[in-house]
Formats: C-alpha cells, sequence, structure tokens
C-alpha cells in the first residue's frame, strides 16, 4: 500500500460513505498485506477466502476506529492477525475433524457406519467397550471431566458449576485426566493388528 496519506483519507471518506467502488478499490490495495497475514496463521481445514472475507467485513465494520496514529497497513495487519487468533481459539474450543483428517481406514469404518454395514455398527461397540475399560482405571473425578468435556461438551463454566472447583482447577485436572487415558491407550497399542 503506496499509497499517499490524502489518497488514503480520500479512499477511506468515500468507503465510509458507503461507496461501493471505493469499497473494492480498497479491497484491491489490502489484498497484498491481508493475503500473506492469512496464510501465515490459516487453520488446518480452513478455507483461505472465507477467512480474509471475514477480515474484509471486520475493517469495514471498524473502519470508524482508525484514528490515524499508525499507518493503515499497520493497523489492518493488526484487525488480520486478531481474526486469525479468533479462528484459532474458536477451532480449539469446538475442536472439529475434516474428512480429510481421517485416515482412509478411518473414512471407509465411517462409510461403512453410514451405510449400516453391521461390521462398522460391531467395530464402534468395540471402540466405546474399550473406552469404558480404559475410563475405569481412572479416579472417579477424572472419569466425571471426561465425560462431561469431552463426550458430553459441557463448557468448562458448567463443570465449575457443578463441581465448585474453579475454571483452573478443572483444566488441569482435565489436562492429566486426558494424558492418562492416552497413556493407558498406548499400553493398548501393541496387542492391536497392524492396519
Amino acid at each position: 500500500m503506496a499509497d499517499s496519506d490524502a489518497e488514503l483519507i480520500q479512499c477511506l471518506d468515500q468507503v465510509r460513505a458507503r461507496d461501493e467502488q471505493a469499497a473494492r478499490t480498497l479491497v484491491e490495495r489490502l489484498h497484498p498485506v491481508v493475503a500473506p497475514i492469512v496464510r501465515a496463521h490459516l487453520p488446518s481445514g480452513e478455507d483461505e477466502q472465507d477467512l480474509m472475507q471475514d477480515i474484509y467485513l471486520k475493517i469495514f465494520d471498524r473502519l470508524d476506529q482508525y484514528r490515524g496514529e499508525v499507518p493503515f497497513a499497520h493497523w489492518v495487519s493488526r484487525v488480520a492477525v486478531n481474526t486469525c487468533i479468533d479462528r484459532l481459539r474458536a477451532r480449539r474450543r469446538r475442536p472439529s475433524v475434516v474428512w480429510s483428517d481421517l485416515s482412509e481406514e478411518q473414512q471407509h469404518c465411517l462409510e461403512n457406519l453410514q451405510s449400516g454395514d453391521d461390521a462398522a455398527r460391531n467395530g464402534e461397540q468395540f471402540a466405546w467397550e474399550v473406552l469404558e475399560k480404559l475410563m475405569a482405571q481412572l479416579a472417579p473425578a477424572e472419569q466425571l471431566l471426561i465425560r462431561w468435556l469431552d463426550l458430553e461438551e459441557r463448557t468448562i463454566a458448567d463443570v465449575c458449576a457443578t463441581t465448585g472447583w474453579n475454571s483452573g482447577l478443572v483444566r488441569i485436572r482435565a489436562f492429566r485426566a486426558r494424558q492418562k487415558l492416552r497413556k493407558l491407550f498406548r499400553t493398548l497399542e501393541p496387542n492391536f493388528p497392524p492396519p
């Protein structure tokens, strides 16, 4: 963005006045600033264009907040980085698995499950049985945390209200419970046949 201050101020004033052509021009000028930030911070499975669209919407929505105290490109960069970080935090709070994250075997198992294949249903039942056996080896409080947070997808605030624990304690205990569960699962892995 090598615009002079006067050109930039004029363009921003036109965008604030809802001039669509000025808005398109501004997006074209911002693209070299926004695109590298999105590519560097893009969460896996996210659409680059979708994230850039969110950034542009936030820029236009917050344009009145730009005071000119820093270069406009820096202000835009800050909005872009914060939007990317917000998207990453949202993914961490509500992690999702996309089809491409799955192995071919997992994809095949899910396809069979959708088709109502008995072998897939038996595999699902087997997985739940293994999980229950591993969970039985955890302390009761650890079992509850994993059930509430991971299986029932309750919020930490809900668990705090139910248990009377503070959020830090819930997070630490849940982290340790998950670590124990992973360790217990790893002891089983050598006994599984190779894929």
